[in-house]
């Protein structure tokens, strides 16, 4: 058994042909074929026989008479579907309020040039104890705390022969350790009454 395909083919005749005669003059056969009168009218249409619209459309120029210039800017205007485009952030942008923008994700951030994230800022008393261990703000306690226990067996007197230098850096740890643990820490609930 054979199968039909219900596609029509490029070379069947146009279904609502208008039933009249080819548009060619002296050509009897039946105007079954549909081609535009010009660039400025494509809806407008020479109904012309098989013969007659290979002929047509083998000589039709869609761009005669343009000059380089408009046949650039015509083919700059289809890439966008004839409708206006420039370049983000030129128009526009001042009445754009930044500070309203919500971008989790980072979309508008992507590709060009990233803005840096907001960095909250961190508590004056947390400065020191934060640069002796190396770490940066936000920090969690979990990491301030292995930070500190690799620290600690680095710089402990028993693994730099006893050392006072090294015993001195390790109290210096232990108590930016201290100070951090502090102010990480939750405050423990009251008791509710």
């Amino acid at each position: 058994m054979t199968r039909r395909t219900s596609k029509v083919r490029a070379y069947a005749p146009d279904p609502g042909a208008p039933g009249r005669a080819c548009d060619m003059p002296e050509c009897d056969c039946a105007g079954e074929y549909r081609a535009p009168k010009s660039r400025t009218q494509l809806n407008d249409y020479y109904w012309f026989c098989l013969e007659h619209v290979r002929e047509y459309n083998s000589r039709w120029d869609y761009y005669k008479g343009m000059t380089p210039g408009e046949i650039e800017a015509n083919l700059r205007a289809d890439m966008s579907w004839g409708r206006p485009s420039w370049p983000l952030g030129r128009l526009g942008s001042a009445m754009i309020d930044e500070s309203m923008l919500h971008d989790p994700l980072d979309v508008l951030g992507a590709g060009g040039a990233r803005r840096a994230p907001a960095q909250p800022s961190v508590p004056p008393e947390l400065l020191e104890p934060l640069a002796v261990l190396s770490l940066t703000w936000p920090v969690s306690l979990d990491a301030a705390k292995s930070r500190w226990k690799e620290l600690a067996k680095q710089h402990h007197p028993d693994a730099n022969g006893g050392d006072r230098g090294a015993e001195e850096r390790l109290k210096t740890i232990t108590l930016a350790y201290a100070a951090l643990r502090d102010k990480l820490t939750p405050e423990p609930r009251e008791a509710a009454q």
